[in-house]
């Protein structure tokens, strides 16, 4: 396996995506690509993508604060838009599949292995987990941040022509047919598909339908390709006897090619368990959270373990990984509070099993969530919330406060009906009243679950937290 490094000019790119060079020369190199105006660097390619605001309008823009040029869609302007005279200009057909198919064509002509990560939850700690295991041993890139979908994608395969070994690259969806689409973008070699949960019920009728979409990983692929998947999840294992290629499994299930026992659950320091494969067994200890963080690292260790990496060396690595900014972070604060900041994003299984963790913590003082809404979820939402208004009175908190609409307030319902006591809860409709209900009440010694999907903006309630109790 060996990734070069890679020269693009614009007569390659103009090939590559079936355009031509309108202006500039050919030959010119290419640094950087951006679909964003605002963030893109000297010497950037900009792509004038059409989506909710038309890229084109930004050309001008984009060529003024030193990008290269741009890629445009057939019947562009170029006299009217552009004001640098030597400014490249690539004219193609759709912008938006030019930019698909350079990435598609960058990671054929590199020689790199491609990773792909589909799952309901999950994917962004599997995808960095993944990528620690395997850089001690290889050159790795993976998606920035959450640049996982069908603009995303492109854009993280691109950074293969810096020479990486492998690319660990999560897909995103929220619809049926996006993945299909994004496997068709990255030709994936193994393919690792961790769960089917009920985020984005919202978008579809049933778990049933969501694992129906999810199965578009297993697509195209080749005798000589991977699935690497949860055994312990059975809307998958359903479904990957169609898979062409050959299938590797993961979980806790004695059937599971790398699975773990004699788990032990450790609360806010992680979780202990014997990792066993045909390769032999090892005792692993993890900081990361909860049984939902273990399937994530059992699913980057089965991808490990497939590249030739030790039992020993994942062990070692399994022990110093940190969980991603806002995903289970485990802050303790200098002023004696302890906060759990979940807040990037939740659904009804994260939740549960966030409050699982926070249940099983023993060694404080007090125990208090501030959970947001769980968004997307459709018909589903109120009985959803409603199940974890339950879980979280089944944690054992002392305090509760939600923040949202109505499913908010019927998630506060529920736990008071499951015992909590009603001057124990509170429902509100905002970030900032949360963070003026929560900073009173907390003291030091005391444990604090922050949780909400992003449109609620829990993760203001963290900054307070933070900034009160530092």
């Amino acid at each position: 396996m060996s990734g070069a490094p890679m020269v693009l000019t614009a007569a390659m790119i103009a090939t590559a995506t079936g355009g031509s060079v309108a202006s500039g020369s050919p030959q010119h190199v290419i640094d950087g690509f951006s679909i964003d105006s605002r963030t893109l660097q000297r010497g950037d390619l900009f792509f004038a993508i059409v989506a909710a605001r038309d890229g084109h309008e930004f050309v001008r823009t984009a060529i003024e604060r030193g990008g290269a040029g741009a890629v445009v869609s057939h019947g562009f302007n170029r006299g009217a838009e552009v004001a640098r005279g030597d400014a490249l200009i690539i004219d193609v057909p759709d912008t938006t599949s030019a930019l698909q198919d350079l990435g598609r064509f960058v990671r054929r002509q590199v020689g790199a292995k491609v990773v792909a990560i589909t799952g309901s939850a999950g994917k962004t700690t599997t995808k960095e987990t993944m990528a620690d295991l395997l850089s001690g041993a290889y050159r790795v890139t993976k998606n920035r941040g959450n640049l996982n979908n069908h603009l995303g994608l492109p854009l993280s395969l691109l950074e293969l022509r810096h020479g990486a070994d492998i690319a660990v690259m999560e897909l995103g969806m929220n619809h049926a047919g996006e993945i299909r689409l994004l496997v068709h973008i990255a030709e994936p070699e193994m393919r690792v598909w961790t769960n089917v949960g009920d985020a984005h019920l919202g978008h579809f009728a049933s778990p049933h339908a969501i694992a129906e979409a999810k199965s578009e990983i297993l697509e195209a692929a080749h005798s000589t390709d991977v699935l690497v998947c949860n055994a312990d999840d059975p809307l998958i294992m359903e479904r990957v006897r169609s898979f062409a290629g050959r299938t590797v499994t993961f979980g806790t299930a004695v059937t599971a090619d790398v699975r773990a026992d004699a788990v032990e659950d450790l609360g806010l320091d992680g979780t202990r368990f014997r990792l066993r494969t045909a390769a032999g067994g090892i005792d692993v200890t993890t900081p990361l959270l909860g049984r939902g963080n273990l399937s994530n690292l059992l699913a980057a260790a089965a991808v490990a373990n497939e590249l030739g990496i030790g039992l020993e060396q994942i062990a070692t690595r399994a022990a110093q990984l940190k969980a991603v900014s806002h995903r289970g972070e485990v802050l303790r604060l200098p002023k004696g509070v302890t906060l759990v900041d979940d807040s990037y994003n939740s659904s009804p299984t994260a939740l549960a099993r966030a409050l699982e963790v926070v249940g099983g913590e023993r060694r404080v003082r007090r125990k208090a969530a501030v959970l947001g809404e769980m968004l997307e979820l459709g018909d589903h939402s109120m009985r959803l919330h409603e199940e974890c208004g339950r879980a979280a009175a089944a944690a054992g908190l002392d305090r509760l406060i939600v923040i949202g609409g109505d499913p908010a307030k019927a998630l506060a319902q529920a736990a008071v009906h499951a015992g909590m006591p009603r001057d124990a809860v509170t429902w509100t409709t905002s970030s900032g009243a949360a963070s003026d209900l929560i900073l009173p009440w907390l003291d030091a010694g005391d444990l604090v679950l922050v949780k909400g999907s992003r449109g609620i903006r829990t993760d203001t309630v963290v900054d307070r937290i933070t900034t009160e109790f530092s």
